[in-house]
């Protein structure tokens, strides 16, 4: 019998609406531990952007926390917080916390008037508390404004024909001639800003950030349609002024357009989420002792090769020669030669018919499940 103990590097991303990345990884290692199998497992969740990224990498990066006074998506006031690393040099501002989706009941969404002042507030605070680089964690969100709240709150006016500020923005937009930069914060032209983004879309168009993310945080279509049209002039007024087409550039439409908005005003850097975070973290490092990796999220497909954080670690994992094995909630049932050269397993964790707020519900019992009885597979191939 071989009394060889594996090295298993646990990396899920998180399973929307059922796990954070921190309990799926928790989940495998508790099946895993359950089996036959004789291993020691190491878990490592990880965030490519989404709702969650910024607590993971403040976590991960021995960070601390901070929290003040700021507006939600509708201007009331609340307490969020955001992380401090690097001895407080970097900030790392989870967008959701201050401009999330989770911060409002369904009956309240509308990304019409919804706007992302509270983390630009939040930038603020971490610029008074030193900070020389803010990084951006925007998944969750529940704006549409093209980051137009966040650049209010950092002094930036926006401006109608007459001269007068635009106070309902993204709506107002529509009317927008003109952009006062005189106010804008001037230590942040000495702060790099880094956003992570998870999606790849546009600022516009029919898979821009209206289109594709309004109806999540419920726009009509006709109100997607003005958004959109919104976000458009918003555009042609920042290619007038600051000669970058925003509407252009890859990433754009993350959160909203967010990412777009920053870009455009503050010089931020857009990046490939998961990419950031794995080298942020030093998952190269962990990988150094792993002898097999799993990872995983809510669902995989043929868009997980497109930047998600699955694809992001077997990339890495690959590169040392590493097998990966992925759960997921969901997985195509056609064969895929694209995911097939990444992943070396691919495994849905449900285990019978159900519904989806049923699998939702029971995800945490079926990760379990699943890692144990992959664990028992596993086992069975180390004693032949």
């Amino acid at each position: 019998m071989n009394c060889y103990k594996m090295n298993i590097l646990i990396a899920p991303n998180a399973f929307k609406h059922s796990l954070d990345a921190e309990c799926a990884a928790m989940a495998i290692r508790e099946g895993l531990e359950q089996s036959r199998l004789d291993c020691v497992c190491e878990c490592f969740p990880i965030g490519d952007g989404g709702d969650g990224t910024g607590e993971l990498i403040i976590k991960r990066c021995a960070g601390k926390l901070a929290d003040a006074d700021v507006s939600d998506p509708l201007g009331r006031r609340i307490r969020a917080s955001f992380g401090l690393i690097d001895d407080g040099a970097t900030a790392v501002i989870e967008m959701a916390n201050a401009s999330g989706l989770r911060l409002l009941q369904p009956a309240e969404l509308d990304p019409l008037h919804a706007n992302s002042f509270g983390t630009g507030e939040q930038m603020r605070i971490a610029l008074d508390k030193g900070a020389r680089k803010i990084v951006i964690g925007m998944g969750g969100s529940a704006t549409v404004d093209g980051g137009t709240g966040i650049l209010s709150a950092l002094g930036i006016r926006f401006l109608d024909k007459s001269g007068e500020e635009l106070m309902d923005l993204p709506r107002d937009l529509s009317r927008l001639d003109s952009i006062d930069l005189t106010g804008l914060d001037p230590r942040i032209a000495a702060c790099e800003v880094v956003v992570l983004c998870d999606v790849d879309n546009l600022l516009l168009g029919e898979q821009g950030s209206a289109a594709v993310f309004g109806p999540q945080k419920g726009a009509s279509p006709e109100a997607v349609l003005e958004l959109d049209a919104a976000l458009g002039r918003f555009a042609e007024v920042a290619l007038r002024q600051m000669g970058k087409d925003i509407a252009a550039v890859p990433y754009g439409g993350t959160a909203g357009g967010a990412a777009a908005g920053l870009y455009g005003f503050l010089n931020a850097r857009l990046v490939n989420g998961i990419d950031y975070y794995l080298q942020l973290t030093h998952f190269d490092k962990a990988l150094e002792e792993a002898d097999l990796v799993i990872t995983g999220e809510g669902s995989i497909d043929e868009q997980t090769l497109q930047g998600k954080g699955p694809f992001g670690v077997a990339c890495q994992a690959k590169a040392k020669n590493l097998p990966v094995i992925a759960l997921a909630g969901k997985v195509p049932l056609a064969k895929s030669p694209g995911l097939e050269e990444y992943f070396d397993v691919l495994l849905s964790i449900g285990h019978q018919p159900s519904d989806l707020p049923a699998a939702l519900k029971a995800a945490k019992e079926n990760m379990i499940r699943t890692s144990r009885e992959l664990g028992n597979l596993l086992a069975i191939s180390h004693d032949l």
